[in-house]
C-alpha cells in the first residue's frame, strides 16, 4: 500500500494506492514510505467570467412539445423549417456531438411552432431546440 497525496480543484486528499500483479493479487511490500500530513494548498484566485445570459426559446404554447438537446454539441443541420408538419420519428435536425452526427426525431406528430436553433449554433444539454405544437 503506497499514500500519495493528489490535489483536485486546490483540495489536497490523501489517497491509498494498492499495487496489484496481473493475477489481481496484492503485489508484496517491498518498503514503507513514512508519509507526510497533506498541506493544505491555497487556490488561486482567478477572475470569474461574468455569466451570460442565457440562451431562450419563445415561450412554448399550451399543449405544445419541447425538444431539448441531450448532450451538448453544435448544429449541423436543420431539416425543418416552421409551420411545417412532421411526423413522429421524422428527423428534425443533427447534432453533433464528441465528432459523431446524432439524428434528433420529432417524438410525436404535429407542426412545428418554433426553432431556437440555426445551423452552426452551439447548444448545452437541456437547451431549448425546437418546439412542435
Amino acid at each position: 500500500m503506497r499514500k500519495f497525496n493528489i490535489t483536485v480543484n486546490g483540495e489536497v486528499y490523501e489517497v491509498e494506492v494498492e499495487e496489484l500483479g496481473n493475477d489481481g493479487a496484492p503485489l508484496p511490500v517491498r518498503s514503507t514510505v513514512a508519509a507526510k500530513p497533506a498541506s493544505r494548498a491555497v487556490p488561486k484566485q482567478t477572475k470569474q467570467p461574468t455569466p451570460q445570459p442565457k440562451k431562450t426559446a419563445p415561450a412554448a404554447s399550451a399543449g405544445a412539445t419541447t425538444i431539448a438537446a441531450p448532450m451538448p454539441g453544435v448544429i449541423l443541420d436543420v431539416r425543418v423549417s416552421e409551420g411545417q408538419n412532421v411526423s413522429k420519428n421524422d428527423v428534425i435536425l443533427v447534432l453533433e456531438a464528441m465528432k459523431m452526427e446524432n439524428e434528433v426525431m420529432a417524438p410525436q406528430d404535429g407542426i412545428i411552432e418554433s426553432i431556437a436553433v440555426k445551423k452552426g449554433s452551439n447548444v448545452n444539454a437541456g437547451d431549448i431546440m425546437v418546439t412542435i405544437k
